[in-house]
């Protein structure tokens, strides 16, 4: 945990000429993406294996990282001082409720940040069902394609049907991270909506970039 708080102190004095009492929490936010960047040819892989425990394995792979974030703001440290505007780091909701109320000073912090998460998971849910709805049920075969080459060039029925799964799951999962984000530190919450719009966008991009068959294709 030392080293984790080290990383992040060290990012947010680098910041603070820059954003004063708030560096730690864009600190906070560089650090996720950095975790994620170093995760992306994993994400990468999960997303052309079109599996629903593939598709799991990236964000299995950040609940360590989560759960130091989650420790170093919830027990006493150096970090438990630094804020995000008027709301400490360390702060939970209910406790910016006691302060000030829904519309106090922390409790607009946590407004904004619960606003955010509902915007990306908007972003998610939209992409999911228009990507579940333009999945085809059946395969198709690219022109020219032959034997293993062909089966290699394009996603089974199985991979299809994984991929409009996820496509209705992930969405749940986005809206989830609005619950977490309620009654983990708000350095948590700062983490959750990076991660999870990281996720977000990278499969939008991922999906983009995907070969798709041309139109003439037959089945």
């Amino acid at each position: 945990m030392s080293v984790f708080t080290h990383l992040v102190v060290q990012l947010g004095r680098l910041l603070e000429p820059v954003l004063a009492e708030s560096a730690t929490a864009a600190a906070i936010v560089l650090f996720t993406l950095l975790v994620r960047l170093a995760l992306f040819p994993l994400g990468r892989a999960a997303f052309r294996a079109a599996t629903p425990v593939a598709g799991c394995l990236p964000m299995l792979l950040q609940l360590p990282v989560f759960y130091l974030m989650y420790r170093s703001f919830s027990s006493g440290g150096e970090l438990l001082g630094h804020r995000l505007f008027a709301a400490p780091l360390g702060a939970r909701w209910t406790e910016a409720l006691e302060e000030g109320g829904v519309f106090g000073a922390q409790g607009a912090v946590f407004l904004g940040l619960f606003a955010a998460i509902a915007v990306v998971a908007a972003w998610s849910a939209v992409r999911g069902r228009r990507a579940a709805a333009a999945a085809p049920a059946v395969p198709p075969v690219l022109p020219g394609a032959k034997g293993a080459g062909a089966a290699a060039a394009v996603p089974s029925a199985e991979q299809l049907a994984a991929m409009r799964k996820l496509g209705g799951v992930l969405p749940l999962l986005s809206f989830g991270t609005l619950i977490t984000a309620a009654v983990v530190p708000l350095a948590a919450g700062l983490y959750l909506l990076t991660t999870t719009a990281w996720s977000v966008a990278e499969r939008a991009w991922l999906q983009r970039r995907s070969p798709r068959p041309a139109a003439g294709a037959a089945a």
